[in-house]
């Protein structure tokens, strides 16, 4: 399994998740920005699992050598990789801000992505699972450019499944709602409408097994943003969300 944004807590939570249900990788890579914070990671799931991993950095801020993953082959892909950056008017107005949250979102991420979905591809097996979020369903004042870039990913990913289809690799959207997170610490969420990063590898691990196309990580987040997406735009535009 290739894991891209390994130190996240939904990520790691999955990789847990898929080895006590039994699955079997010869290695599973861990790319990362954070070699060390991934190392523990990597001791932990041999300690625990007996599983073979490799650290691989990645820094999705600088000029990727695509060379240097040329030996990494595996059959799933999990792309955890997120930043969601200062939301605040002061944080709308900062180019560095905004061009991090798009660059890490999408424009940088998204050709890591297709150099292993042509590996996919030609071997015509696989399962590619992206981590996007309900903030891409619809732009709200609160965090637009962060929901800009994620719907960008959202759109990128539906593509991506209609391509691979007839080659057989399966892509899943997976689309979680408030998460319990270090992305999201110190912000005032609802519980009733938070997620642990367990409860979220449970979800993504069910959707994965079931082959769905598009899973919210909470059911109750689809009716949410259903009620979101069908406000008329006169109203919605004059809401504070």
């Amino acid at each position: 399994m290739i894991v891209l944004g390994s130190t996240s807590e939904v990520a790691q939570a999955f990789v847990e998740k898929a080895l006590q249900e039994g699955e079997k990788f010869e290695k599973i890579y861990l790319f990362t920005s954070n070699k060390e914070t991934t190392e523990r990671f990597a001791r932990h799931i041999d300690v625990k699992f007996l599983q073979q991993s490799e650290v691989v950095e990645i820094d999705l801020m600088k000029e990727i050598d695509y060379n240097t993953f040329d030996h990494v082959s595996s059959n799933v892909l999990f792309c955890a990789v997120g930043y969601l950056g200062e939301g605040t008017e002061e944080g709308l107005y900062d180019n560095r801000n905004t061009e991090r949250i798009i660059n890490i979102n999408y424009s940088k991420l998204v050709p890591v992505i297709n150099y292993f979905a042509q590996k996919f591809e030609s071997r015509r097996s696989g399962t590619i699972i992206g981590l996007s979020s309900v903030a891409g369903d619809r732009g709200r004042q609160s965090n637009f450019i962060y929901g800009s870039a994620k719907a960008a990913f959202t759109a990128y990913l539906s593509g991506l499944r209609n391509y691979l289809f007839d080659k057989k690799v399966h892509v899943l959207t997976i689309k979680p709602g408030f998460m319990a997170t270090k992305m999201t610490e110190g912000l005032p969420l609802n519980p009733k409408l938070t997620a642990t990063p367990r409860q979220a590898a449970d979800c993504i691990y069910k959707a994965f097994k079931k082959q769905k196309n598009v899973a919210y990580v909470l059911p109750v987040w689809s009716i949410i943003m259903m009620i979101i997406r069908n406000i008329p735009e006169f109203i919605f535009k004059k809401l504070k969300l």
